[in-house]
């Protein structure tokens, strides 16, 4: 029996997936255009993003909302919000890769209340709720235990086109291949982060972040005995625009790393 608040963002998660599969079945005909460079908002993201706001809009009216394409809807006042991935990782999608998710958090008076991370392809429902643990479907997670930075695998996402951060990046990845067991980057930070707290990564950054990207993951590595901050260290992930996730032994040595990297380089 999971969660009402599960229930909702699930019921809600498997429509919009019906419609994604559909079209990454045909991902060569979809209409695409392009915000930025690399940066690509298809048909599929929009009709996703419409099933997802018609549903849990159905669902729990008095909920605003915070989409990823459509940004705000609903009353200011309102102290319930959805946040609302349609489509983490729109490009792996429009290349044929099947490596993303639709991802869905409830925030209350500004606390992470619950999460959900949905990836179609393998039907694997990540979900937490805050003071109630972080599941894989059915089965309860934790993250890694492993204490060593050799033995680590760390995932990240590298800033693109002409994004800002590609430098201090780049400066960071060198440390990160020499001292760890290897470097991850797989293009969805809702399943990096779900991959952590279901213990397959170790640890993992990023900056250029936006609240629908790690919403649910946050409280999903929390759940599951993670740390979660913002890469220099301050405690708003969810709006900071960097974050930093993994298991507590590994968190102040990685994050110790990566700062020191990053500064070097500047």
């Amino acid at each position: 029996m999971w969660p009402p608040i599960i229930n909702v963002m699930d019921a809600a998660a498997r429509k919009a997936a019906r419609s994604l599969l559909h079209d990454f079945g045909e991902v060569e005909q979809l209409q695409v255009s392009q915000k930025g460079p690399a940066d690509f908002v298809s048909e599929a993201d929009r009709r996703a993003e419409q099933i997802l706001k018609f549903e849990l809009g159905k669902a729990r009216p008095d909920f605003s909302m915070l989409l990823e394409e459509e940004g705000f809807v609903g009353a200011e006042t309102a102290t319930d919000r959805w946040i609302v991935d349609p489509l983490d990782g729109t490009t792996n999608f429009l290349h044929g890769i099947p490596h993303f998710a639709i991802s869905i958090a409830h925030i209350q008076n500004d606390q992470l209340e619950a999460g959900m991370v949905y990836d179609p392809t393998r039907d694997e429902t990540f979900w937490a709720t805050r003071g109630g643990g972080c599941f894989l479907n059915n089965t309860r997670l934790r993250v890694s235990a492993r204490r060593s930075l050799n033995t680590a695998i760390l995932a990240t996402g590298i800033p693109f086109g002409n994004r800002s951060g590609k430098e201090e990046m780049l400066n960071a990845i060198v440390p990160v291949m020499d001292k760890t067991a290897g470097l991850r980057r797989f293009g969805a930070a809702s399943l990096d982060l779900a991959y952590i707290a279901a213990g397959r990564f170790d640890a993992f950054w990023e900056i250029g972040l936006s609240p629908w990207d790690v919403a649910a993951g946050i409280l999903m590595v929390r759940e599951a005995g993670g740390l979660v901050s913002e890469l220099n260290g301050r405690d708003d992930p969810l709006n900071g625009g960097t974050i930093l996730a993994a298991n507590s032994a590994l968190f102040d040595s990685v994050g110790k790393m990566l700062r020191e990297a990053i500064n070097s380089g500047t």
